[in-house]
């Protein structure tokens, strides 16, 4: 088994989640829930476990569990979401994986910091500096991720919500993204340009199995011509919100 993810299913507020970079347009609640049981359908296949987080109903974006949290190793940040609507998705997920053994590291009071924005490779902790994230945020995930021994690089976000709306990474560390929304490319390592936004997404499943928006099919098909499994899922009426693959999960790889 490839380990556990926390998902939480939409709540009845969905379509009033917030839109900030794109235009509102209407969204499907019926939907919306067939493809998140599509999205939680394809992590089973890929031999995941998944826990579902107890319902947030007055947070429209509550869906968006990945915000919530930051998981390295057996330890836990519980973010600070930068919109008042979004900070009662905290606690229920915070008391989930306290039930799984993990180690809760809360960030603090007086910062903004959402796990959208963050994103692992190897011992180095990217994190966006954005509308959602801010210099205190990065400051206080700094402190949090020195002494595990990760090194916590700022990378600017200007164009999309979170980091992860523009990059993510392959399982062999290479970041790709849609180079229009990449605004300090060269803060990465490695970085490969994808033809298409919805493309700079992807969930690391294990084994080079990819999990991607099936609204990205070039991209699809230039990850499995370089030797990736990939999976596509519909979750078009997430993307409506600015959602991706990533922000529909928390995954956590080991337990104790």
């Amino acid at each position: 088994m490839s380990g556990v993810a926390i998902v939480r299913r939409p709540g009845p507020l969905l379509a009033d989640g917030l839109v900030e970079h794109i235009e509102r347009v209407p969204v499907d609640l019926d939907l919306a829930i067939a493809q998140w049981h599509g999205y939680v359908g394809a992590l089973h296949e890929a031999g995941w476990r998944t826990v579902e987080a107890p319902p947030a109903d007055d947070c429209p974006d509550a869906v968006f569990v990945e915000d919530t949290a930051v998981v390295v190793g057996g330890q836990a940040v519980v973010t600070r979401p930068a919109r008042a609507s979004r900070r009662g998705e905290t606690a229920g997920v915070a008391a989930l994986l306290a039930d799984l053994g993990m180690d809760l590291l809360p960030v603090g009071d007086e910062v903004c910091l959402e796990g959208g924005d963050v994103l692992k490779i190897g011992d180095t902790v990217y994190v966006g500096r954005g509308g959602r994230t801010d210099a205190a945020g990065i400051a206080a995930l700094r402190r949090l991720m020195r002494p595990l021994g990760r090194k916590v690089v700022a990378v600017p976000v200007a164009t999309v919500l979170h980091l992860k709306s523009a990059v993510t990474a392959l399982p062999d560390g290479t970041v790709i993204g849609f180079a229009p929304f990449v605004d300090a490319p060269t803060l990465f390592e490695r970085f490969m340009p994808v033809p298409e936004a919805d493309g700079s997404a992807v969930v690391d499943l294990g084994e080079d199995r990819l999990l991607i928006s099936a609204s990205a099919p070039r991209t699809a098909a230039l990850l499995s011509d370089l030797g990736y499994d990939v999976r596509a899922v519909e979750i078009g009426e997430f993307e409506k919100l600015e959602g991706c693959v990533t922000c529909l999960s928390i995954r956590v790889r080991h337990l104790r």
